[in-house]
C-alpha cells in the first residue's frame, strides 16, 4: 500500500500497561468511528506495515488504545511510540456539502466573492491555532483561513471553494 493512497489516521503516543498495549492519538474529531477496526497500516521507515488489531477502545475519550496481534511485550510496543497511522482512502466516510477532507481540496480553485480567482490550493496549514488554506496566483502564495463565516460553497464537481474574505485580505497577499 501506497502512502499516496491512505489518509493520516493519527500516531502512536505512548505504550500502555506491559502486555503490548499502544495508544494512539487520532487526527479527527471523532476518535469513535475508528473504535473497531481490523487493522491499520504502520509506517516503518518508508514502507507502510498492514498490522491486525486484537482489540481496541476508546482511552480517556481521545486516545486510541490498540491491542496489535503482532506486538506482544513492552519492548515491541516501545519501538513503536511515534509512528504513524493510516488507512485507506477508501475508507473514509464520505462527506457532503460544505464538509471537505483537507487532502481532498489540493488542486481546488478559489473563488473569492469579491475578487474572483484567487488562486489555486497548494496545501492546508492546520499546525498553527487557525487552518490555513495555502493558495497561489501568478507565482504569490496566498494564505487563507478556513473558516465557516469566509467559506461560502464547496462545489466538488467544478473543483472549486467558494470564499467571502473581509475586505483587503486578498489585496495583502496579491498587491502587496
Amino acid at each position: 500500500m501506497r502512502k499516496e493512497d491512505c489518509f493520516y489516521l493519527g500516531k502512536i503516543v505512548s505504550r500502555h500497561g506491559y502486555k503490548g498495549d499502544l495508544l494512539a492519538k487520532l487526527d479527527t474529531d471523532q476518535p469513535g468511528e475508528y473504535e473497531n477496526l481490523e487493522s491499520v497500516f504502520i509506517s516503518l521507515g518508508n514502507t507502510l506495515v498492514p498490522f491486525f488489531i486484537r482489540q481496541s477502545r476508546l482511552h480517556k475519550s481521545e486516545l486510541l488504545r490498540l491491542s496489535f496481534e503482532e506486538v506482544s511485550g513492552e519492548d515491541a510496543a516501545t519501538k513503536l511510540i511515534g509512528a504513524e497511522l493510516y488507512l485507506p482512502l477508501t475508507q473514509l466516510p464520505e462527506l457532503s456539502g460544505n464538509q471537505f477532507y483537507y487532502h481532498e481540496v489540493i488542486g481546488f480553485s478559489l473563488i473569492d466573492r469579491q475578487h474572483g480567482h484567487v488562486g489555486e490550493i497548494k496545501g492546508v496549514n492546520d499546525q498553527s491555532s487557525q487552518v490555513l488554506f495555502i493558495a497561489e496566483k501568478d507565482g504569490k502564495e496566498l494564505l487563507i483561513p478556513v473558516s465557516d463565516p469566509f467559506l461560502e460553497r464547496v462545489d466538488r464537481k467544478a473543483r472549486e471553494i467558494h470564499i467571502n474574505t473581509p475586505d483587503g485580505l486578498i489585496d495583502l497577499f496579491l498587491n502587496p
